[in-house]
C-alpha cells in the first residue's frame, strides 16, 4: 500500500466516523482483494472494519473534483455491520439524492455535504449483499453547483474484501 493510500484511508474514516485525529488509531490493511482494499483500525469503541473502492470511470462537465470512495464499515463494538457510505469527492446538491445501481437493483442514497448514505439498515445489507455478487457498480449524484456525475466501480474482489473485514471484525 502507498503511503497516500494510508492517509486517505485515515482521512476518510475520520470523515466518517465524524472523530477527532487524535481518537482514531491509524488503520492498517488488512488486503487487497481485485478493485477493493480491506482495513482495520481501533477507536474508543473496538474495531472498526472496513472496505473501500474508487471507481474505475468518473464522468461529469466539471473542472475539479476530490477523491471518490465507496465503502462498506462494520464497528461491532457499536452493533453496526454492512454500512455503506460513499464520499463523492464534491459536496452534494441540498436536498439531493443519489442513485446507486447494482446490475438490475437500484438503491436510493441520501446525501449531507459530501458523502451518500442508505437510508437505514435494512438498506445497508441489501447494498452489501448486491455489491457481492454483483459485477459493476454505478453512483449518480448531482453537485452543488448542478453538475450531473456518473461514476462507475468494478465489483471484483469485492465478496473476497467483504469476507476479509467480516473475519477481522468477527461478523
Amino acid at each position: 500500500m502507498s503511503k497516500q493510500y494510508l492517509v486517505l484511508a485515515a482521512v476518510l474514516w475520520v470523515m466518517v466516523a465524524g472523530l477527532a485525529p487524535a481518537q482514531a488509531a491509524e488503520p492498517r490493511t488488512v488486503g487487497t482483494f481485485g478493485k477493493w482494499q480491506a482495513w482495520v483500525l481501533e477507536d474508543e469503541s473496538g474495531k472498526v472494519c472496513y472496505m473501500l473502492a474508487s471507481p474505475e470511470k468518473h464522468s461529469g462537465a466539471y473542472k475539479a473534483r476530490g477523491d471518490i470512495y465507496a465503502l462498506i464499515t462494520h464497528r461491532p463494538g457499536e452493533g453496526s455491520k454492512n454500512v455503506f457510505s460513499y464520499i463523492a469527492g464534491y459536496d452534494y446538491q441540498p436536498g439531493s439524492g443519489v442513485s446507486l445501481k447494482i446490475g438490475e437493483k437500484t438503491f436510493p442514497l441520501f446525501t449531507h455535504k459530501d458523502t451518500a448514505w442508505a437510508q437505514d439498515a435494512t438498506f445497508d445489507n441489501a447494498i452489501t449483499e448486491a455489491i457481492r455478487k454483483g459485477s459493476t457498480m454505478v453512483v449518480t449524484g448531482t453537485s452543488a453547483r448542478g453538475t450531473l456525475t456518473t461514476d462507475s466501480f468494478s465489483l471484483k474482489g469485492s465478496g473476497g474484501a467483504h469476507d476479509a473485514i467480516s473475519r477481522e471484525c468477527g461478523i
